[in-house]
């Protein structure tokens, strides 16, 4: 995992906002055997966990042997845990999915995890009818990856939550699959849940604002980021559109906590709807910039031209609206520059400091939330004619 550079201090700030905020993490992984190269002992997890005193859901990686060995030992990291981790054991249709889940439940598993794109496999498949009852009968929570590489499967998503009322059905990655028009069914349908491990402003406000909170559960889909960094942006975008911090308090833990108990869900109104969010052309013109920096630290490239111009565009005067939030923006921007990634910091594959990318632009699109200090100086004054 990349280092909690800057993300404890924004998690610190704004629990100054929400009050008594206990942190419960839906998505996150631990394992060594994953064809990504990403690894995570259970060791390294509860360390971070333990930056912002919080908890979480935790399930296997990628295992292209199979999963019965692998939740094993996810099953004893849990025990060992002191209560930190909560197992979810992760199922491959193909290899009796029924029995390895009741056999982990057994154990001590308290929700499912379903992989489609890694194991290759729809939600209709017949033999996963049996485990979603399975759920229904025991109100257990069951997280599907809904993210990239995958066809749609909201509609199966939405057909198995109506007929499986009691499964607790969490598409992962803010359901980004079938976000276009999966919200509006959600609307009406209290055990389809999103979690929010995902890198998008644009697709997380639109989660925040268009279901309700009390369907919405924070993940960071650790180790592909950490337990803070997913806190983190879950505040800034919580607060922008508009949410209440009992509402705050259930989307980052409260809500899960219920869930993973097996107890009724906490009802937190209906969504607040997108009438908070931002629409400044300035800031949308940074925006833009960086999401298109990150789209090339995804793919290892160093995006040295793109950020300049998302510089350019932060330069917008002194005297600004825009000036405090631009240059929040330019000082994370001149810290990435300066960031040496830690000995054996993952993600291999991405150019560093896409952390620090992500987290500028959902500045550029939070801008009525408090900002963080500085990490270092930035001016944001009108570029000047050299001498």
């Amino acid at each position: 995992m990349f280092a909690d550079s800057l993300t404890l201090q924004w998690v610190s700030d704004l629990r100054e906002e929400v009050p008594d905020l206990a942190i419960s993490d839906v998505h996150t992984h631990i394992g060594s055997n994953d064809p990504d190269e990403f690894r995570c002992s259970p060791e390294e997890l509860i360390e971070r966990l333990d930056l912002i005193d919080g908890r979480a859901a935790v399930f296997p990686m990628h295992e292209p042997d199979g999963y019965p060995p692998a939740n094993d030992m996810v099953l004893a990291a849990a025990r060992d845990s002191g209560g930190r981790l909560a197992m979810f054991c992760r199922l491959d249709p193909e290899e009796a999915p029924l029995a390895e889940a009741e056999r982990c439940l057994e154990a001590g598993a308290v929700g499912i995890k379903l992989h489609p794109r890694a194991e290759q496999f729809t939600l209709d498949h017949p033999a996963l009818r049996d485990v979603f009852a399975l759920a229904h009968e025991r109100r257990l929570p069951v997280i599907v990856h809904a993210g990239r590489g995958i066809p749609a499967l909201g509609r199966h998503a939405v057909d198995l939550c109506a007929e499986f009322p009691g499964a607790r059905v969490i598409l992962a990655h803010a359901g980004i699959c079938d976000l276009a028009w999966v919200w509006r069914p959600a609307q009406e349908l209290s055990n389809l849940y999103f979690d929010t491990s995902w890198w998008s402003a644009s697709d997380l406000l639109a989660l925040f604002t268009l279901v309700p909170p009390g369907q919405i559960l924070c993940g960071s889909d650790a180790p592909y980021a950490t337990p803070a960094f997913g806190a983190a942006m879950d505040l800034r975008y919580a607060l922008q559109a508009g949410l209440s911090a009992d509402q705050i308090r259930g989307v980052l833990g409260g809500q899960l906590e219920r869930l993973l108990a097996h107890e009724e869900p906490l009802d937190l109104g209906p969504a607040v709807g997108p009438a908070s969010l931002s629409t400044d052309p300035l800031l949308d013109r940074v925006h833009t910039f960086l999401v298109s920096a990150i789209g090339q630290t995804l793919r290892g490239v160093e995006p040295e031209e793109v950020l300049q111009l998302a510089a350019l565009a932060c330069e917008v005067g002194d005297d600004a609206p825009q000036a405090p939030v631009c240059r929040a923006i330019l000082s994370v921007l001149e810290f990435r520059d300066d960031y040496e990634p830690l000995a054996g910091e993952r993600p291999p594959r991405f150019a560093k400091g896409l952390q620090f990318v992500v987290m500028a632009a959902a500045l550029a699109r939070t801008p009525d939330v408090r900002l963080p200090p500085d990490p270092v100086p930035a001016d944001v004054g009108e570029r000047a004619a050299p001498d």
